[in-house]
């Protein structure tokens, strides 16, 4: 069972996702190299981990007098953590995902090499950078995460340990940044690194939200289908995720009906809609933001109730 959604290739559809890919990789690496790298912020991720090395090894290299590339180092950690993210979760990261990491690295180093003041800031005042950066940095993701692809990276670190912990995927995301970020404060020792880099993972985050038009990693759905079988098989054995059927009638038609009720991430209601808009594109769906989720699969209701 895969999440990698099947989309016809050179169709519109292809088209628009590879899009949104490149649009979303340039953005995403243009906030990285104007606004954060400069500033030795560390967001999180395996470009915050390129972060540190390369001001770390600045002088290490006679062919790399600056350091050693930001982009071609989190090219190299990405290969692995996918290869491994491949092995261990099966094939849930489509050439996408591959694309837009590998584009990402291009575009860091590319647009750093064409620069005529190389690694030097675009504004001088430390917050702006951290405001504009997370908001482009954010954008960028949002836009890949609407191909229906995924950043890698520490995404992938965060599912595997998922996998093996059971704890929600949302928190050990942060987790994982936040342990890179600390990484950043014993390199430079320096306490300001850490509070903007916070700073620039809650900016990014909030734009990632809303470039997805949500406000919340997970999602409610309200679904009423002629096709409930199927719909029920991409929830139950492509999205892995749980659902519950709920008797209805309609109020116009007087017709008994059967209504779907789940949660899923913002990247699986993408999935979701593309499917059931092929499907059954008469299909009425209610998507609701979520302040909190308790029960399996999310937040233990009686872990909260001990804390």
């Amino acid at each position: 069972m895969t999440f990698i959604p099947k989309v016809q290739i050179f169709s519109k559809q292809w088209f628009i996702d590879y899009f949104l890919v490149l649009i979303g990789s340039f953005i995403l690496a243009a906030g990285f190299v104007y606004f954060i790298t400069p500033h030795k912020i560390v967001p999180g991720g395996v470009y915050g981990i390129a972060i540190v090395v390369h001001y770390m090894t600045r002088g290490w290299f006679s062919f790399w007098p600056e350091g050693f590339p930001i982009g071609l180092f989190g090219l190299i950690l990405n290969i692995p953590l996918t290869w491994a993210g491949i092995k261990i979760l099966g094939p849930r990261f489509g050439v996408k995902t591959i694309i837009g990491f590998v584009l990402t690295s291009v575009f860091i180093d590319g647009i750093t090499m064409f620069r005529v003041d190389g690694d030097a800031a675009l504004v001088s005042d430390v917050l702006l950078s951290c405001v504009f950066g997370g908001v482009l940095i954010g954008f960028g993701l949002g836009l890949i995460f609407k191909s229906r692809a995924t950043s890698g990276g520490s995404d992938i670190i965060a599912m595997i340990l998922a996998k093996y912990t059971r704890l929600p995927l949302g928190k050990l995301m942060i987790y994982v940044d936040s342990v890179i970020v600390l990484v950043a404060l014993v390199s430079f020792r320096d306490w300001a690194i850490p509070l903007y880099s916070w700073v620039v993972i809650y900016i990014s985050g909030r734009a990632i939200d809303m470039t997805l038009e949500g406000a919340d990693y997970n999602k409610a759905l309200f679904i009423i289908s002629k096709k409930n079988k199927e719909i029920r098989d991409k929830i139950l054995f492509d999205l892995e995720r749980g659902g519950t059927f709920l008797n209805g009638r309609g109020m116009f038609t007087d017709e008994e009906k059967q209504v779907i009720f789940c949660v899923a991430s913002r990247r699986e209601v993408a999935i979701l809609e593309e499917f059931i808009s092929h499907e059954d594109p008469d299909a009425f769906i209610t998507i609701m933001d979520t302040k909190e989720i308790l029960g399996e699969g999310f937040n233990s209701l009686h872990l909260k109730k001990q804390t």
